[in-house]
């Protein structure tokens, strides 16, 4: 099966020509991802990767930057975090039958990741919520993918906190 997910990097200082990296990493075999640098010391990477399944492909990709750049530090995989046009338009409605469909469904919507001028979901909770809902025709390839990149982004975040602070949270929000 064929996903299609972007990693993005914080790079140490890179020495030589972009070139040079663009070549290592196509030897480490990220010869199907397309390179995106933008910011100074950040990398991004959309990779079309062929794997059994989402998991192997995102961690297959993650494991070929590291092999290449191994001072590359992963910040954040996609497609994780969205508003509610993005998922309206996977979903083939508008943005306003989704903003109906939250404000109807409030109890069992989704609860946004961050709340405020611009609310942002994990793609895969939505998803998931519009899968069951059953009228919705859904990639589920997408979902799958949904899902696994939300595990690396938690998985980031939680290499972030501190011990003591995960163990007294947990008790908190289970």
């Amino acid at each position: 099966m064929e996903y299609t997910f972007t990693l993005r990097y914080r790079l140490a200082e890179i020495d030589g020509p972009v070139d040079s990296l663009l070549q290592v990493l196509a030897a480490a075999g990220c010869d199907d991802a397309l390179v995106g640098i933008g910011l100074p010391g950040r990398i991004a990477l959309e990779f079309v990767r062929e794997a059994s399944d989402a998991r192997e492909a995102v961690l297959s990709a993650m494991r070929d930057v590291k092999s290449a750049v191994p001072g590359a530090v992963l910040i954040e995989a996609a497609p994780d975090l969205v508003g509610l046009s993005e998922v309206a338009e996977l979903a083939g409605v508008s943005r306003q039958n989704m903003r109906q469909l939250m404000n109807r469904h409030a109890s069992t919507f989704p609860a946004p990741v961050h709340e405020g001028s611009t609310a942002v979901w994990h793609l895969a909770d939505l998803l998931a919520w519009l899968q069951a809902r059953g009228s919705y025709s859904l990639d589920p390839l997408l979902l799958e993918l949904a899902r696994t990149t939300l595990q690396v982004n938690l998985a980031i975040g939680t290499r972030r906190a501190e011990p003591d602070m995960t163990v007294a949270l947990e008790a908190m929000i289970a």
